[in-house]
């Protein structure tokens, strides 16, 4: 299967969670072994030797950790307030539909890390925004956030690109 063909099979559902959002369903894709396998096949070409990736949760998470297996690298969970076992560090951020809360284990990166970030949407950036505020407090460097899409009318590339204007930002759609 070729990636556009992957990347077809994410279903948008309207009025979710709640009316007037627009949700990018990547589970279609998921459950689809050769659709999933390519989008991790692609996401390679944005590895750096010696980086570490990280994954925002939740569906961050699944595309973080199955490339992390494949190229043999660290992953690094950035999770919802209170899910992390170990000492954190938080930061708030704002989504199109409300607030809420990341958090990274203090002891996830070393000083000087090399992260390849990992999202399935790319919206308004609240929330990858917030991820490379935990990376960077944590010494480390985000030199690429790669997303499966991207909903360009609400912004998120401009507002990244802006406050971060030497970060890569790759979409493998752009709606």
């Amino acid at each position: 299967m070729n990636l556009d063909e992957a990347l077809s099979l994410i279903r948008p559902i309207p009025d979710y969670p709640q009316p007037g959002i627009l949700f990018q369903d990547v589970t279609p894709l998921l459950s689809n072994g050769q659709a999933f396998a390519a989008v991790t096949q692609r996401l390679q070409k944005y590895v750096q030797p010696g980086s570490v990736i990280a994954g925002i949760e939740a569906r961050g998470f699944i595309f973080a950790s199955a490339l992390a297996n494949e190229v043999k690298s660290g992953f690094v969970p950035i999770r919802k307030a209170g899910k992390l076992p170990f000492t954190t560090i938080a930061q708030n951020y704002g989504l199109e539909y409300g607030n809420d809360i990341l958090e990274i284990h203090t002891d996830a990166l070393t000083e000087n890390s090399q992260v390849l970030l990992i999202d399935d949407v790319l919206a308004t950036g609240g929330t990858i925004d917030a991820a490379i505020d935990l990376v960077q407090r944590l010494g480390g460097t985000v030199y690429c956030v790669a997303v499966l899409l991207e909903i360009e009318s609400l912004g998120g590339r401009l507002r990244l690109t802006t406050k971060y204007p030497e970060l890569t930002i790759t979409s493998l759609v752009v709606s």
